[in-house]
C-alpha cells in the first residue's frame, strides 16, 4: 500500500469502484424486486435454486487498524457456516459488512451474480437476505402474532389471505401458537428468540444472518434454537452464524471459518476445526473438547 494515501482516499475509492463490473446487473435485479410483484409459488421456486452468498476480499479500515484483511468464503443455501474467532479478530466486523451496518473499504459481497456491497439493509432483505441481531428486537407491547404480521404487512406480492396463511405456518412452525396473544415482553428467552426467527422468516429469505443467537439463553433453549437452525437448513434455507459459543457453534454447523488478526486461518468441517494446530493455538486452547 502506497504510505502517501489516506484512509480516507482508500474509502472513496474502494466504495467508488465497487460493484463496478456488476452494476447493471444489479440495477436490472434490483427493478424486478421493486415492487415486489411476485407471487408466493415464484419466490418458493427460487428460494430452492440454490443461490450462493459469496464474499471476496473484503477489507476494513478503522483509522490506522486493518481490521479485516482480505477475507473470502462463499456458502449456499441450506448450508449452516460460522464465523468464530477471538474477541477483536475481525469476524464481527466482517459479518456486519455482510448485513449492510458496514461498508468495506474495498471488495465486494455477492448474491449469485448480483453484487449487494452497496445496498442497505432492507434492499437485502427485499433480494432474500435475513439478518437477526443479538439484541431483543421484538416489538415489546405487541402480541407473537401482531410482531410476525407487523413484517408480512410490508409484503404487497401477498394477499391478505395469503399472509394469515404464512402467518399461522409461522406460529405453527415455531411452536409459538399458544403464545400468539401473548405479549412480546412477558416471553421467556426461547420463546423471544423463537418469534424472532419466525418474523425474520416472513420475508421467505434464501439466507439468515444471525448474531450470537446462543446469547442470553438457558441450556433448553439452545437446544431448540439448534433443532430450528436444523429445520432450516432442510427448508434449503443457508445460515450463517457469528457466536461466542464455540461449542454450540461447531455443533451445528456444516463448516466453519476461524478469523485472527482480520485473517481466515483456518476453515472446515467439524473435525477439521478441532484437529487444526492453528485453530487450537489462536483460539480453541488446547485443552479443548466437545
Amino acid at each position: 500500500m502506497n504510505e502517501n494515501i489516506s484512509l480516507d482516499e482508500i474509502e472513496s475509492d474502494g466504495l467508488e469502484k465497487s460493484c463496478s463490473t456488476a452494476s447493471e446487473n444489479t440495477e436490472k435485479v434490483l427493478q424486478e424486486f421493486s415492487d415486489w410483484n411476485i407471487t408466493l409459488a415464484e419466490e418458493q421456486k427460487k428460494v430452492f435454486t440454490g443461490s450462493v452468498l459469496r464474499v471476496d476480499s473484503l477489507n476494513k479500515y478503522f483509522r490506522k487498524k486493518h481490521a479485516v484483511n482480505s477475507v473470502s468464503f462463499s456458502m449456499q443455501q441450506g448450508e449452516v457456516v460460522g464465523l468464530l474467532g477471538p474477541n477483536g479478530a475481525g469476524k464481527t466486523t466482517s459479518f456486519y459488512m455482510i448485513v449492510g451496518f458496514y461498508q468495506p473499504n474495498s471488495g465486494n459481497i455477492y448474491l449469485d451474480d448480483l453484487c449487494i456491497t452497496g445496498l442497505p439493509m432492507y434492499k437485502r432483505a427485499r433480494v432474500g437476505i435475513s439478518y437477526l441481531p443479538q439484541e431483543p428486537s421484538v416489538f415489546r407491547k405487541l402480541s407473537v402474532e401482531q410482531n410476525i404480521y407487523a413484517i408480512l404487512e410490508t409484503r404487497p406480492d401477498l394477499t391478505k389471505a395469503q399472509r394469515k396463511e404464512r402467518l399461522e405456518f409461522l406460529l405453527e412452525e415455531f411452536g409459538i401458537t399458544a403464545n400468539r396473544k401473548q405479549p412480546a415482553y412477558t416471553l421467556s428467552g426461547g420463546e423471544r428468540r423463537r418469534t424472532e426467527i419466525a418474523r425474520a422468516l416472513a420475508i421467505e429469505p434464501k439466507f439468515l444472518l444471525l448474531d450470537e443467537p446462543f446469547a442470553g439463553i438457558d441450556p433448553i433453549a439452545v437446544h431448540d434454537i439448534k433443532k430450528i437452525i436444523r429445520l432450516l437448513s432442510t427448508q434449503k434455507i443457508g445460515v450463517l452464524i457469528t457466536d461466542h459459543n464455540v461449542r454450540d457453534t461447531l455443533e451445528i454447523t456444516d463448516r466453519a471459518y476461524i478469523i485472527n488478526h482480520g485473517q481466515i486461518v483456518e476453515q472446515g468441517g467439524k473435525e477439521t476445526i478441532l484437529n487444526s494446530e492453528v485453530a487450537r493455538a489462536v483460539y480453541l486452547g488446547s485443552e479443548f473438547r466437545m
